[in-house]
């Protein structure tokens, strides 16, 4: 499965860098594959590592925001792994 997941310290002023880097931080040590972009961290896995990678990284979040809010999208389709890189793969070749 792939999902696509932007969390958002509540709470804490303009300034949200820090607690949304604890959140990247959970992410990036999980060694799932993953990306982050302005919007979104996008994780790929099995359904219980990824939602124990989510909820990781939300209660990091927490940590340093009174409130937290949690925005996600899933792609499951199973037998499929390394979904991340072949979907942009394919949209590559449609555009060339």
């Amino acid at each position: 499965m792939i999902v696509a997941f932007s969390i958002t310290p509540l709470g804490v002023g303009e300034g949200v860098a820090e607690p949304v880097a604890r959140a990247v931080k959970v992410v990036r040590d999980s060694g799932l594959p993953n990306r982050t972009d302005a919007m979104f961290t996008t994780v790929e896995g099995e359904w219980d590592e990824v939602m124990d990678v989510i909820k990781r990284a939300v209660d990091a979040v927490a940590e340093v925001a009174p409130r937290v809010s949690l925005v996600l999208k899933a792609d499951l389709r199973d037998g499929v792994t390394n979904g991340m890189t072949t979907k942009i793969e394919s949209l590559e070749r449609h555009l060339s």
